[in-house]
């Protein structure tokens, strides 16, 4: 198994950050690139035409191998989800009639644009609740997904794990439904890759969609999107220089070629060569590479064990571990104490934790130790 890696980050002893889902920090192998990088520009005249393409393609090709992704050029380089989200809902062609899966309380990112769609193109959203906080939720709101997929189906937009508790659910089992419809199969992959195993050769969704400063431990401001067969001819949000195709050579430029680059790589948003964002996530995901995701669920299965075993004995709600992410978990009171006595608790303790709606989310990473989960438990009993 792994072993603690508070090492690699600059984290102050002084607080317990159990807060990787709302941002996580940089590894110093991160922000000393980053730091490179940002003064290169300083000397602007050493930036070369071709390093407006290498980082990007190095990125490009970590991605894919993260994913499992069958090449670099399936593959794009974002700056959010909703700008992922919004290239997707660009390049399906919708009828009065067609329904729209989401979850409750899903993340806004992934459903704004749905909402636009309903009120503009009059398909329907359909949304799967969750069920009561008794033992099986996990199995049963997996059930409810699967059931609400049918003839009328267009876009199943979920996520792998629910951003608020962690909840999981079966991608292999609702792409083998959506296959079965035609539906679309959209994944927010924002809370889970770089912590969970994933792979689109096993799952084989139409689009993955991730912000990058999550788990894939990058900054602010920019994201990865992986998109399928049924959009490698499709239109991106904005017509840029560089996701056309013979942008290399600068002395061609204004020699206007409208074909764009292949499959995912017509997507990339402008300005993707970001000298300092691109580095920095591509040195990232390759420190997550090295310790495998399988290896991160395991680490943060081990520290986190006890913990969940004993606010279960004492009567708080925690998801099922056969579906929840080891990563991302939340802890339901269920009036066991107020959340405001709770709130009060960890403040004091400086924990650093998330809430989300009537869960207390917990997202641990390599950084955290046992020692730190028991700093937890202490503000809830």
């Amino acid at each position: 198994m792994l072993t603690c890696k508070k090492h690699l980050f600059s984290l102050i002893d002084e607080v317990t950050y159990l807060n990787c889902a709302t941002m996580s920090p940089f590894l110093q192998s991160v922000e000393r690139i980053g730091i490179e990088n940002l003064k290169r520009k300083s000397n602007p005249q050493n930036i070369k035409s071709q390093d407006f393409f290498t980082d990007r393609q190095l990125l490009k090709e970590r991605f894919a191998r993260l994913i499992h992704a069958p090449h670099p050029d399936c593959v794009s380089i974002i700056p959010s989800v909703s700008y992922g989200i919004g290239t997707v809902i660009k390049n399906i062609e919708f009828k009065r009639g067609d329904e729209i899966i989401v979850l409750e309380d899903q993340f806004p990112s992934n459903v704004y644009g749905w909402m636009e769609l309903e009120r503009t193109h009059d398909v329907k959203i359909v949304k799967v609740n969750a069920p009561p906080l008794t033992p099986g939720r996990g199995s049963i709101w997996n059930q409810r997904l699967l059931d609400a997929i049918n003839e009328q189906t267009k876009v199943v937009a979920i996520p792998q794990v629910h951003w608020s508790d962690g909840t999981l659910f079966d991608l292999q089992a609702v792409r083998k439904k959506t296959l079965a419809t035609e539906a679309y199969l959209i994944i927010d992959g924002t809370q889970s890759i770089g912590a969970l195993p994933f792979s689109t050769s096993d799952i084989q969704p139409d689009a993955l969609i991730c912000g990058g400063y999550k788990w894939l431990m990058g900054a602010y401001g920019l994201g990865m999107a992986y998109y399928g067969e049924r959009f490698y001819e499709g239109a991106p949000l904005e017509d840029n220089w560089i996701n056309h195709q013979g942008s290399e050579d600068f002395t061609n430029l204004a020699r206007y070629n409208p074909k764009f680059k292949p499959k995912a790589s017509r997507f990339d948003m402008g300005e993707s060569s970001n000298f300092i964002h691109v580095p920095m996530l591509a040195e990232a995901i390759r420190q997550i590479m090295d310790w495998t995701t399988e290896g991160i669920q395991q680490y943060c299965k081990e520290i986190t064990y006890d913990a969940i075993q004993t606010l279960t004995n004492h009567g708080y709600y925690i998801e099922a571990p056969e579906y929840r992410g080891h990563h991302l978990f939340g802890i339901y009171t269920r009036g066991r104490k107020s959340m405001e006595t709770i709130k009060q608790s960890l403040t004091e303790s400086n924990i650093q934790v998330s809430y989300r709606g009537e869960a207390i989310r917990i997202s641990p990473h390599l950084y955290n130790t046992r020692e730190d989960l028991e700093k937890l438990v202490n503000c809830f009993i």
